[in-house]
């Protein structure tokens, strides 16, 4: 091979606007000011520093010991920045657009002298509310002549504490260092029952707006959580060995699960 195909077998895989995409070298990457002058765009120049990004990622990986991996990171400019900067752009496009295409509604005004026939809070506290529905659960005790112990709004009360509480003291519970659910397929199963509960319950306070029968909303708010966290849980714990010692080995050598 001669000294001129050497010479355009180099030109072809350098990233000068013309070439085939692959980013050349730290010594040979184009600086900012010279890629903004060709106007190629944001999806180009994007790609290119994602591009960049993988290169750097893997050639560090390879100088360094297995301790400093954990640990590597890149520079928020511009590495950090065009990411975030394409993904911002990408939700507010979408933002724009479902309102521009489905504007919102609007009601008549509040009549401050007519009580709605349905009050509900905010929509992220209609788990809130579905908790202090919880009154078939409030138990008659026969010692009391038939009576219960509490009020059912004040046993609606006690549940929010409950469920707050179990909520705050979860990271205490679990102190190991997993960082994706099929390390610990348990407490990834708790926590999709958890996710699931939440709409459950909130389907619950809203349940005069739902065309089911009571009684199966009210099973279903419990059973739902119960059963997604079995499957959850199989799931996971299938998907373990084989995540283990095939998926991500280097992953497990960084950090080997207990």
């Amino acid at each position: 091979m001669s000294d001129n195909d050497t010479d355009t077998d180099t030109d072809d895989v350098r990233t000068d606007g013309s070439g085939s995409g692959i980013v050349a070298p730290d010594d040979e990457t184009p600086t900012w000011s010279e890629r903004k002058e060709r106007k190629q765009g944001l999806a180009r120049l994007t790609y290119e520093y994602f591009e960049r990004g993988r290169r750097e990622d893997q050639d560090l990986r390879q100088q360094s010991d297995y301790v400093e991996r954990d640990v590597l990171a890149f520079p928020a400019w511009p590495h950090e920045m065009m990411r975030n900067l394409a993904l911002t752009s990408f939700f507010v496009g979408m933002i724009l657009f479902v309102s521009a295409a489905l504007p919102p509604e609007m009601p008549n005004p509040a009549n401050s002298g007519v009580t709605p026939a349905i009050i509900l809070p905010d929509w992220y506290l209609y788990w809130s509310f579905g908790l202090l529905k919880l009154g078939p659960l409030n138990p008659d005790l026969a010692i009391l002549g038939g009576s219960k112990i509490m009020a059912d709004r004040t046993y609606g009360v006690l549940a929010n504490v409950v469920v707050v509480g179990f909520v705050a003291i979860v990271p205490f519970l679990n102190k190991g260092s997993a960082r994706r659910p099929v390390e610990q397929p348990f407490w990834a199963a708790v926590g999709m029952s958890g996710v699931i509960f939440s709409l459950t319950i909130a389907a619950l306070s809203i349940k005069n707006l739902i065309p089911m029968d009571s009684n199966l909303l009210f099973d279903l708010t419990f059973l739902l959580p119960i059963v997604s966290a079995t499957i959850t849980y199989a799931v996971l714990k299938t998907m373990r060995e084989g995540y283990m010692f095939t998926l991500n080995r280097r992953y497990y050598r960084l950090r080997p699960p207990k």
